[in-house]
């Protein structure tokens, strides 16, 4: 229950200091720390994620920091994708899904160093 927890903690924290808690620390945690299979680990990663964003849009929204327009429409197109990604989560096996994740990991810490 306590590596739970921790890693709860580890990942809220990452959230509201970069907004990007979720997914990237979750999913491997979840995999490598507590066991999980992959798409368990995804799956259990998107309903601990939907407090960790209400918490910090929440303060990130008092101090004026979202762009709501944007916001919105990024919302929407979200929304799609997300429905969109998990009627193929069960159509691309667990290596592949690694794989891009792995790529696109290694894409956005590239793009933000440059």
């Amino acid at each position: 229950m306590l590596k739970k927890l921790l890693v709860g903690l580890i990942a809220g924290m990452i959230s509201g200091l970069f907004t990007a808690g979720g997914g990237l620390i979750l999913v491997p945690a979840f995999i490598y720390t507590l066991k999980m299979e992959p798409k368990k680990a995804r799956a259990t990663s998107l309903f601990c994620i939907l407090p960790m964003v209400i918490v910090t849009a929440f303060f990130y929204g008092r101090h004026q920091y979202i762009n709501w327009k944007t916001g919105i429409l990024c919302a929407a197109g979200g929304i799609i994708g997300g429905y969109l990604g998990a009627k193929f989560l069960n159509k691309i096996p667990d290596k592949y899904l690694k794989i891009a994740f792995t790529f696109f990991l290694i894409y956005a810490g590239i793009y933000m160093l440059f």
